[in-house]
């Protein structure tokens, strides 16, 4: 049954059963005094303001449920007992209006031991059995629907604020990414105005020396041997200043290891698998050699992931603790039963045991490295 035909099958069974209703107490005053004009007259009515009711389930639907209960008061007058049974469905059709509780339709039932022209017990099991399709229908099916629809909007409204973090968050690395690279941009742009500040005149008083000991050196030899040894101290002093500005203006491992680590999720996700990268505890307590590790054993598991796992996720976190530092770099593919130490694996090993630490791996859920390393001193 398609979602159309679940959607309309009460309100098509419910007017099936007032006319069934209509029809058979209709019947059954003919059985007695006959069935007049009048009747005929007052059911058409009442028919139509049920069937239109269905369309209008707000306010004006309980105002029609009310008016057919009101059209009821003269066919019972003039049709007599034989429409007590419509009267039943009118009341279950006023209850459901007001949507009222169970308590109501279980009172309800017993009405129908009100002596009419039909035998009892086929009364009661008829009206019992359309009490039941009533409650069946307002307190559990519409109720649920309504739950259904409900959590479909709750979902919606979920996934939609998970795709706004998840545009926020990449939007963020992004400013991030273009912060570090404008930074770069001007670290470099840095250097290159010392070095052109402390060495430009350096380097071109040297020019001009060696350019007056070519034109001296046969005349003065010993002014020229001078001059030479002059422009010798001036350049060994200009690479003293090379090799202190490299030293001063050299990015921390940190930092390096860290936008390396960036650039290497982007690289997943560029590649249809979602990467992130979180840090706890203070990362400046992590020495360069432990940078180095964490790196080159991000870039070999992410590598295995990538080729192997058939995953959709990678998650790589790292943790500073007081004694030791803790990496894991996880994904959600299809794990692996048996671990072979190939080159990747066993250079992992050798990389963890020159620092001391213990390299461990989970299979039950996709796969697991887990890196944990001694602080220095430990």
């Amino acid at each position: 049954m398609n979602s159309r035909a679940k959607n309309i099958f009460f309100p098509v069974t419910r007017i099936a059963l007032i006319l069934t209703f209509m029809v058979y107490c209709c019947i059954q005053s003919l059985s007695g005094a006959g069935v007049s004009y009048l009747i005929l007259l007052l059911a058409a009515v009442y028919v139509s303001v049920m069937v239109i009711r269905e369309s209008f389930p707000g306010v004006t639907g309980v105002i029609l449920s009310v008016e057919g209960a009101v059209i009821m008061v003269p066919l019972l007058i003039i049709g007599g007992k034989s429409f007590i049974p419509l009267l039943f469905l009118t009341v279950l059709e006023v209850l459901s209006a007001f949507k009222a509780g169970l308590k109501w339709y279980l009172i309800l039932i017993p009405c129908a031991l009100i002596p009419g022209t039909e035998e009892s017990a086929a009364r009661i099991i008829i009206c019992s059995i359309t009490a039941l399709f009533y409650i069946q229908n307002n307190l559990i099916i519409e109720p649920y629907k309504k739950q259904m629809f409900e959590d479909t909007l709750k979902e919606q409204g979920l996934k939609k604020d998970i795709e706004r973090k998840e545009y926020e968050a990449r939007a963020e690395l992004q400013r991030n990414m273009l912060m570090a690279e404008n930074r770069s941009l001007e670290e470099r742009a840095s250097l290159s105005q010392t070095l052109h500040d402390k060495l430009g005149h350096n380097i071109n008083g040297s020019v001009y020396q060696l350019e007056a000991v070519k034109l001296l050196m046969r005349k003065d030899p010993d002014r020229s041997e001078s001059m030479v040894q002059g422009v010798i101290d001036q350049l060994r002093t200009g690479m003293d200043e090379i090799r202190a500005i490299l030293r001063k203006e050299r990015p921390e491992k940190k930092r390096l290891a860290m936008l390396q680590l960036v650039d290497l999720c982007e690289d997943c996700r560029s590649k249809g698998v979602e990467a992130e990268l979180k840090t706890e505890g203070d990362m400046s307590l992590l020495s360069d050699q432990q940078w180095e590790i964490i790196l080159d054993n991000a870039y070999e598991a992410i590598s295995n992931s990538m080729k192997y796992s058939r995953c959709r996720h990678i998650n790589i976190k790292i943790i500073a603790m007081n004694k030791m530092v803790r990496c894991s770099i996880s994904d959600d593919g299809i794990g692996c039963d048996n671990i072979t130490d190939g080159m990747g694996i066993a250079g992992m090993r050798q990389r963890m045991r020159s620092a001391g630490g213990v390299l461990s791996f989970e299979t039950t859920a996709g796969f697991t490295v887990n890196m944990l390393i001694p602080m220095q001193g430990e």
